[in-house]
Formats: structure tokens, sequence, C-alpha cells
């Protein structure tokens, strides 16, 4: 915890365990990874969490051979707020070579991170940093469709069905939407914690995985019932380096961001492009601002 309010990221990072499972939990709604993703992102993650200083901590440790557990509750301060945060840590530690490493953390804040550390959670720009150092790998010309999905509540669903059964819940999910995907052309460029990305050649192919993503999900009969929202937006990806290609990707995020669960929000070009297929059934169009975007942007809700 020292080390957390000192922002000494890379003795935090130091400390994970470098092999599966490794699991994080955190109290906003996508602050879930697992595995690779985590162990990549959560140094950006701990940097973005300010300076700060404990008025009260209280730890408690065990241990049975080579497994560990710990609590840690006490009350923060964070320079940012200035406000007393009543906060709880669990860790699960194993051992590697003498030396306990993190396997699991689960951190628990009563109130939302604005309130608490003076910040939004970037889930979101964390997946966009991902996907801008991979080769989107659409072609060398023309247009494609990147889709974002995001689960909503998860937060919420994983405290309640507990770290072990969400990461398998996830894993499941993760699969599902890349089969979906890949049956109408498309291509997972990337997941993380519960989110994904995605790239097809064709419009309409994206807005059909859509639906049936949403489709499988209406149908499932297994709990937790999950409820996802997702967004398109289509742009030109004639080889012009990631500056242009994160335009693209940027804004199918915060389309995806503003949709509310269970539906799929698709970007002007993105209607555009089906024309007036009769398979395809769109609301008016909305006039929406777009975190990090300039201007009012045309959003339409596809049914």
């Amino acid at each position: 915890m020292g080390a957390l309010l000192a922002s000494r990221g890379e003795t935090m990072v130091n400390l994970l365990a470098p092999a599966d499972p490794l699991v994080f939990c955190g109290t906003a709604e996508g602050e879930f990874f697992v595995g690779d993703d985590f162990r990549a992102t959560y140094l950006a993650h701990l940097k973005e969490i300010p300076p700060g200083r404990m008025i009260d901590s209280r730890v408690e440790a065990w241990e049975r051979g080579e497994t560990g557990w710990a609590y840690w509750h006490g009350t923060l301060e964070f320079t940012t707020t200035q406000r007393p945060i009543p906060t709880r840590v669990t860790l699960i530690f194993a051992m590697y070579d003498g030396i306990w490493r993190v396997e699991h953390i689960h951190n628990s804040f009563p109130v939302a991170n604005q309130e608490a550390l003076g910040y939004e959670h970037t889930a979101h720009d964390a997946l966009l940093e991902a996907a801008r150092k991979l080769d989107p790998q659409v072609g060398s010309s023309g247009s494609a469709t990147v889709m974002f999905t995001d689960i909503a509540d998860s937060s919420a669903i994983a405290e309640a069905v507990g770290d072990a059964r969400w990461s398998k819940v996830v894993q499941a999910h993760v699969e599902m939407v890349r089969q979906e995907l890949e049956a109408h052309g498309g291509r997972l460029i990337k997941s993380l914690g519960d989110g994904t990305m995605s790239t097809f050649a064709s419009a309409g192919q994206a807005m059909l995985a859509a639906l049936d993503i949403q489709a499988a999900l209406d149908g499932q009969a297994e709990e937790p019932r999950l409820r996802v929202r997702i967004g398109l937006h289509t742009g030109d990806v004639v080889q012009a380096g990631d500056d242009f290609f994160g335009t693209v990707v940027n804004k199918a995020a915060r389309i995806a961001a503003f949709a509310r669960p269970g539906e799929i929000l698709v970007s002007e070009a993105t209607r555009i492009m089906v024309g007036g297929a009769s398979e395809f059934h769109f609301t008016d169009a909305s006039r929406v601002a777009l975190k990090g975007l300039e201007g009012d942007h045309l959003v339409y809700r596809l049914e």
C-alpha cells in the first residue's frame, strides 16, 4: 500500500505472479483484467492513481504451504480530492522461487473513482492503446468497420458471482463474441477485461455480427445473464499510419461507451454503407457529444 500511495508502480508490477492465474478486480465498471492483459496495463493503471496518504491502516494475513492471503482495510486520502475514503484490499499470494507474488487483487472503494481519486476510469482507453500497437490487417485500401463490445454492470456481477466464476464467464463470453464475428468475416483485434475490439471489411456483416451477439445473449439460459453495449463506426483504412486508424477506432469506442446495455449504436458513416437494405432497421438519428471528439455526431440505434 505504501508503494501505491508513493506512485512506485514498478515495485507493485514486480510483485505480480509471472504465471496464470492472475486476476485484478476493482471497484469501477470494467475494472476486471486477467493474465497478460493485466500485466501489460497495470503500470499505466497505477500511474493514474494520484499520490495520497494512509490515515489508518490494519492488515491481517495468513499462509498455508505455498499459498498466502491478506486483507488490508483502512482509510486513504488522495491529494486530488482530500477526502477520507474507507478502503478494502484483498490479496492472494503464491510462492515463486522463495518470493511471495500476487495472483489476485481485489480493491474496494465505497464510492466511484471520480469521488475517491478525482478521475474517471479509462478501461476503454487501455483497450484503445493496446489496439493501436497492433496492425489491424484489414487490407491495404478501402474502408473497414470497427466494432467495440463491453459488458454492462460487470463489476456488480463479478462481486455477486465471485472472481473465479466471473473469470470463466468472461472467457466464455469473449469466445462467443469471437465465433460470431468470425462467422461474419470479422477479426478480433484485441480483448481486454470484458471488452473487445474487432474489424470487418463489410459494414453489413459487422451489423449482422452485432445482432447475432445480442441474440445469443438474449437466448442465454445460464446465469449470470449478460447485457452488452456495442458500438460501430466505419472509416477509410488506406495505409496512413496509427493516427488515421486511431481516429476510426476511437470513435467506435466512444459510440460503444455511449450505448445503453443491450443496445447497438452505429455511426452515420456505418448506416450509410448499407443504404436501404431491408434486413436492417434503425431509429431516427440522435445528435450526441462523444468524449474526446469535437462537435456533435449522429448515431443510430440498430434494432
